[in-house]
């Protein structure tokens, strides 16, 4: 392990650091806000001198995604970024957040702190040990979390395997190099993990004896049905994390610790209503707005509103350093929500109702139209063994029962949605064809 002397950002000692370091760099987010174009008006009449008065920040206005999906393409760079920015080191594809494909660029400062504080914050964090090997099966393109993953390991002392996403290496390789290279962690989406459990299942090969120990998911939200099934099939500690392209890395759950521990020197973190954008009771659940404080030299995103509803509150301090951070619990993202026939359902809810079914191995979900009807259509592998048709009838049922709505159902051959989320692995388990049509 590289000693804490190296790092561009040690954990902070005491609240009062946090708050020292919060005083600082949020003039320094606002500053640097004013010299972008796009920015600047939100923030004219703000008064730099009055920061730490909490009526006086909430007058930025929250930054939100249907903003950015009205800003085009190739204005990002022009009016968004600052106008005098320092040079580009990377480029960073944008998740969801925009609803196309921006680059936000970042600089040696940006990327310094990125990976060698909040990225590289995972390992301790979660107990992983210098010399142990980390399986990486996140996209390594032009999104940067797999990059980011396994180069702030190395800075850990870890050794890496750079798998990537089924395109790179298929499932049946990725599962060889587990078997015979027997890593004690293995990062993944939560949903790909499931997949190569199902693949594993398939080919007769049981991950139980593979050795991993702890499973880092990632860059979906994690049902506790997930949870519980992947600890089972691998029977390895789940380790849930949130980072935002936006910033970095934001939070990462820790043995002892209720939830993730949240980067709270690196961001200044509000939890909000929804409707009145006034800060809720601690531990209540709300809106998540984030300001990066050090990763904000081209691109100061500026209370950005994520889209997740979360609960953040304060632990108590023992002798673990990093008790001295809030802990954030994820509830929900409040945009990946279908409405059919008036009923919303949010993603996050149908996943951990799907995967709360004992015979259903893995599901994609599509809302389409058929004849100016919304329908809801299931594509589900089963447990093998089961009757496909019995399958079916049940979870219509179970369906109906939850959500008042009856789904379309198709039972696929075990391993299909393997195979295509491997021959696309950005292909969403949830998709709106009436909004391409």
């Amino acid at each position: 392990m590289i000693d804490d002397a190296d790092w561009p950002l040690a954990v902070p000692q005491s609240q009062a650091e946090i708050e020292s370091i919060h005083k600082a760099r949020k003039r320094l987010a606002v500053e640097r806000a004013r010299q972008s174009k796009f920015l600047a008006p939100r923030v004219s009449s703000i008064d730099a001198d009055r920061l730490d008065d909490p009526e006086e920040w909430r007058k930025i206005p929250v930054l939100t995604r249907d903003e950015l999906r009205k800003l085009p393409a190739e204005s990002f760079q022009r009016d968004f970024a600052v106008r005098s920015p320092p040079p580009a080191l990377e480029l960073w594809r944008a998740g969801a957040a925009s609803g196309k494909p921006l680059l936000y660029p970042r600089s040696a400062e940006d990327v310094r702190y990125a990976l060698g504080v909040s990225f590289r914050r995972i390992w301790p964090c979660i107990g992983a040990q210098p010399g142990e090997i980390a399986h990486v099966a996140f996209p390594l393109g032009v999104h940067p979390i797999g990059q980011l993953l396994l180069r702030s390991a190395q800075l850990e002392g870890l050794c890496t395997v750079w798998a990537g996403a089924g395109t790179a290496t298929p499932g049946t390789t990725q599962l060889e190099l587990i078997r015979d290279v027997r890593p004690a962690i293995v990062a993944t989406p939560p949903s790909y993990g499931l997949r190569l459990a199902k693949l594993a299942e398939s080919l007769g090969h049981d991950l139980r004896e593979y050795g991993v120990r702890k499973l880092l998911v990632g860059a979906e939200p994690l049902a506790e049905a997930q949870r519980a099934r992947l600890e089972r099939q691998w029977n390895a500690t789940v380790y849930d994390s949130f980072s935002v392209t936006e910033g970095g890395m934001v939070a990462v759950e820790r043995d002892g610790t209720a939830g993730m521990a949240a980067w709270a020197d690196l961001y200044l973190l509000e939890v909000v209503d929804p409707s009145s954008g006034r800060p809720v009771t601690e531990g209540e659940a709300g809106a998540l707005v984030i300001t990066p404080l050090w990763t904000n030299s081209i691109t100061p995103f500026l209370r950005w509103y994520t889209g997740d509803l979360v609960t953040l509150r304060r632990q108590p301090r023992t002798a673990d350093p990093f008790s001295v951070f809030p802990v954030l619990n994820y509830v929900l993202r409040t945009d990946g929500v279908f409405t059919l026939h008036g009923v919303e359902l949010n993603h996050v809810e149908l996943e951990q109702f799907m995967f709360a079914q004992e015979s259903i191995a893995d599901f994609r979900a599509e809302a389409d139209e058929e004849d100016g009807l919304d329908v809801l259509r299931l594509q589900i592998e089963i447990q093998r063994d089961l009757d496909p048709l019995a399958c079916s009838d049940a979870l219509r049922s179970a369906f109906k029962a939850r959500f008042e709505l009856v789904p379309s159902v198709e039972v696929l051959v075990g391993g299909t949605l393997t195979r295509n989320f491997e021959a696309a692995p950005d292909s969403p388990r949830f998709a709106d064809r009436r909004r391409a049509s």
